[in-house]
């Protein structure tokens, strides 16, 4: 599991926001119909590339990056380290101080935001295409130049501890830590993001220095561009915000995680509301039976009010609000996750009831009906769920590159999940639905012999 979010650092545009708002909804269908065929890739002068989707339906041009490494990277003691950096890169920057960059961010019609995952550190902005030029040089100054002053690291630091410190008396925040825990063991996908008090506490300017300089780097980046700027325009920019960069990432080995399954985990607390998860192994996105695996989520409890988990724990018992499933890939670990919470005296039945729908799919899979309907909602969700924006193409279009993808991914994607056989989706359920899973249960403790 992830972190706790980390505080969010984007400034609205004074003067702009009410345009940047209705901009936002007007280019959404023009953007979402022909996205999947518009996208071209751009390569700057000294090597940069981007995929661009040109669109001036409206003056906005949204970009949206990735620089491989992120959380991973703290080093030891040093947790929560990309966390606080990612805080920081609208807070000063070049000759500009935290005042005066956001000012001049303001006086630029543009938005900047950081974030850092366990792999990655992103970053957005949108901006005013009239005024790119401006909007573009700070977007520079952040990527090249972030002064990571004394005072901003102290308060940006104070919100950051103070988050930790609320996390610590809420229940579902410190199962998650222990859940993080137990399934990667000593692997650096079992430390919190945000770190501890005691690392927070001792990260300076130097370490936010030397880890900036080791992830942000032309190799391992990965832009996509969406809005009202052309191709040319879109060369010269990406050489101006990145081409300085060094060309290759100083990044630390991070070894593949091995979960570890099999286990059952309470963390007790006296509650009217029990939270369930459990988790199997799940399939690489690059294996050749992923989109079997993805389809057979689909229909075990992939969000729809249709699927297996849904019917059995809400429809027909009443167990819960609401069940999922879901395939959980990051780039060292894969696994597949089923999560819910119910009243705590059935709590005990509402594990039964998944483990049965769960062996179920292991023994039988799926029905060619069940599949069918699978297919067509997994083929015609896809521009719903990640098309419906410019900065949701936008960050779609990072994601198809940092997972190798290619640039006409979305045109063949339909094909892949057509392709798919009965039999392949039954022998990946047995394959990965067969394992013994862990169980994490947050509530009351389950009655002794509970089926968990």
């Amino acid at each position: 599991m992830e972190a706790a979010p980390k505080p969010f650092h984007a400034r609205l545009v004074l003067g702009v926001a009410t345009l940047f708002l209705s901009a936002f909804f007007l280019i959404l269908p023009a953007l979402s119909a022909r996205a999947a065929v518009a996208i071209q890739e751009v390569k700057s002068d000294k090597g940069v590339t981007a995929w661009l989707v040109e669109d001036y339906t409206v003056p906005i041009v949204a970009v949206r990056f990735a620089f491989d490494g992120g959380s991973t990277q703290d080093p030891p003691g040093k947790e929560g380290l990309a966390n606080l950096m990612t805080g920081l890169f609208d807070e000063g920057a070049g000759d500009l101080d935290s005042d005066a960059f956001q000012t001049s961010l303001d006086d630029a019609g543009a938005e900047m935001s950081f974030n850092e995952t366990r792999d990655a550190v992103y970053g957005s902005m949108r901006m005013l295409a009239e005024r790119k030029d401006k909007a573009f040089d700070l977007l520079r100054l952040a990527v090249q130049h972030p002064r990571f002053d004394k005072a901003p690291i102290d308060r940006i630091r104070a919100q950051i501890v103070a988050g930790i410190v609320s996390g610590e008396r809420d229940p579902d925040t410190v199962a998650a830590r222990k859940w993080a825990e137990a399934i990667y063991g000593g692997h650096p996908y079992s430390r919190s993001g945000q770190g501890t008090k005691e690392s927070v506490a001792s990260l300076t300017a130097e370490d936010l220095h030397a880890l900036h300089k080791a992830l942000f780097a032309r190799g391992g980046l990965h832009v996509a561009v969406v809005g009202a700027i052309d191709a040319a325009t879109l060369k010269r920019k990406l050489d101006e915000v990145f081409g300085d960069l060094p060309a290759e990432p100083a990044l630390q080995a991070v070894p593949d995680a091995e979960l570890k399954l099999g286990q059952r985990l309470e963390v007790n607390y006296d509650r009217p509301q029990t939270s369930l998860q459990l988790a199997w192994p799940g399939v690489p996105r690059d294996a050749p039976e992923f989109y079997a695996a993805a389809l057979m989520n689909e229909i075990l409890g992939g969000g729809t009010f249709t699927s297996r988990l849904f019917k059995e724990v809400r429809d027909k018992r009443g167990l819960a609000y609401s069940i999922s499933s879901g395939l959980m890939n990051s780039e060292h670990s894969s696994s597949l996750v089923i999560g819910t919470a119910t009243r705590s005296d059935r709590a005990a039945e509402t594990l039964a009831v998944i483990r049965d729908v769960v062996k179920g799919m292991a023994g039988q899979g799926p029905t060619e009906e069940e599949l069918a309907a699978a297919k067509a909602y997994t083929v015609g969700a896809y521009a719903i769920n990640n098309l419906d924006s410019s900065a949701s193409i936008a960050s779609t279009l990072v994601e198809l590159q940092i997972e190798g993808l290619g640039i006409d991914y979305m045109q063949r994607r339909a094909g892949y999940i057509d392709a798919v056989t009965l039999d392949e989706v039954k022998a990946v359920a047995r394959k990965l639905l067969s394992v013994d899973p862990a169980v994490m249960v947050v509530g009351p403790p389950l009655p002794d012999g509970s089926k968990g």
